[in-house]
């Protein structure tokens, strides 16, 4: 069965740090594309960082030079290093393996919050 577990959120100061981890199963990972979402309160889930197989990585403009996607493949895992947070980035952050299981169950975990704030 498709699953995810994210973890690593909580509160923080603004231009503090923050990593996020998330464990997931259900699909042949290491091939596939992992993707980190947030959704902040009356908004729209948004598009954080994409990684692929092989490394490459893509970030949404308003988090380029702040955050960092990698992943660990051996243990299914794929993390989001964030800096010099803003009270902009507060939100439930999601992961989202773009294997075809996940997307033919349109499966989304429970998320993380991040609350950034003074």
């Amino acid at each position: 069965q498709v699953h995810v577990v994210e973890s690593g959120g909580g509160l923080v100061q603004p231009g503090g740090s923050l990593t996020l981890s998330c464990a997931a199963s259900g699909c042949a990972f290491s091939i596939y594309p992992m993707a980190w979402y947030r959704q902040a309160p009356g908004n729209q889930r948004e598009l954080v960082a994409i990684i692929t197989s092989d490394g490459s990585t893509n970030y949404a403009g308003f988090v380029k030079g702040r955050f960092t996607i990698s992943r660990e493949n051996a243990k299914n895992t794929v993390y989001l290093q964030m800096n010099s947070l803003k009270p902009e980035d507060t939100a439930v952050y999601y992961c989202n393996p773009k294997c075809p299981a996940f997307i033919i169950a349109n499966y989304w975990g429970q998320g993380t919050p991040v609350t950034v704030s003074s």
